[in-house]
């Protein structure tokens, strides 16, 4: 999956760092995502009080984690598991057991290793099918909130991701959606994606975050983001991205960034994103107070038990 990244890496990036080959993403510098511009809300109104600390998201999931486990019987399995970092292993268990993987990249077979390499990063167009792939799989059950892949008959929106790219249905799809900033919302100059650039943390946020909230994303300034986080280098992140980031602040213990990157008072916006930390991300899908996970999804009856819950969603508060 990474092969290509791997070989830029090794070839130019030799004796620096992965985040000082990160070029800064022509899609961040315009219009928001999901913006609301009649909205009168102030950075300061944006930013909801603190969760209450008593409350333990894992104690009121019975169905987290920690209390789930992969299916290690498919082959490399639990080599994959031993590599990734102790905090993210439940993640990314639950993640390995749904075949999302698999199904990203277009195989339907149990009895291969999964393309995943836990440590390495992950490209842009690789984060993209996972996350539409994710999401339509998280809301099998709800047509209102799955995206359409895009159909080869579409015109592209990014000249460097044309219609025979093995991405092109879910970018598009995303594009098309308005979840992926493009000309189509307003960014003139977000004319290409970069499919094989390595994704970043800001990246990362502005993607998932308007599919937890469903809404607008609120006002924000560099300001309100560091009153919020408490982040020594709000000032890297780029403008469009500050809204998500405010805004996935406002999710609590299910943030997106205390998942995938746990505890920081650095968030490095610019700093290429792991196969593990993205998994970690998109592991649940939801706000603060009504969501579903990957844990969730394992915990479902069958379809063939022919239980009538099996066919709701549920929720993971």
């Amino acid at each position: 999956m990474v092969s290509g990244l791997g070989l830029l890496l090794a070839n130019g990036c030799a004796g620096s760092s992965l985040q000082d080959s990160l070029q800064a993403d022509p899609q961040l510098q315009d219009r928001p995502v999901f913006s609301d511009e009649a909205s009168d809300e102030t950075p300061e109104t944006a930013v909801k009080p603190e969760p209450d600390p008593t409350a333990d998201p894992a104690a009121a999931d019975e169905t987290s984690p920690a209390n789930n486990t992969a299916d290690t019987s498919r082959p490399g399995t639990t080599a994959q598991l031993e590599q990734v970092p102790d905090d993210l292993r439940p993640y990314v268990q639950n993640w390995l057991a749904l075949g999302l993987v698999e199904q990203a990249n277009g195989s339907s077979s149990s009895a291969t290793t999964p393309d995943f390499q836990p440590n390495q990063p992950i490209t842009r167009g690789d984060f993209a099918q996972w996350l539409l792939a994710a999401n339509n799989k998280f809301y099998q059950d709800t047509p209102a909130k799955r995206i359409r892949p895009s159909t080869s008959s579409a015109t592209p929106t990014f000249q460097d991701v044309p219609s025979s790219h093995r991405h092109f249905a879910a970018i598009q799809g995303l594009a098309e959606a308005g979840i992926i900033p493009s000309a189509k919302t307003g960014n003139a100059t977000a004319v290409n994606f970069r499919p094989e650039a390595p994704l970043t943390r800001e990246t990362l946020v502005l993607w998932k975050v308007p599919l937890d909230t469903r809404a607008a994303l609120p006002t924000a300034n560099a300001e309100a983001v560091t009153t919020a986080w408490g982040f020594q280098d709000t000032a890297q992140v780029e403008p469009l991205a500050l809204r998500a980031v405010l805004a996935d602040h406002q999710n609590g213990d299910f943030a997106n960034i205390r998942r995938a990157f746990g505890f920081t008072t650095l968030f490095q916006p610019q700093k290429g994103v792991t196969q593990a930390e993205a998994a970690a991300a998109l592991w649940r899908f939801g706000d603060q107070t009504e969501g579903i996970s990957a844990a969730d999804l394992l915990g479902r009856p069958s379809p063939q038990s022919g239980s009538p819950e099996s066919a709701n969603p549920t929720n993971s508060l």
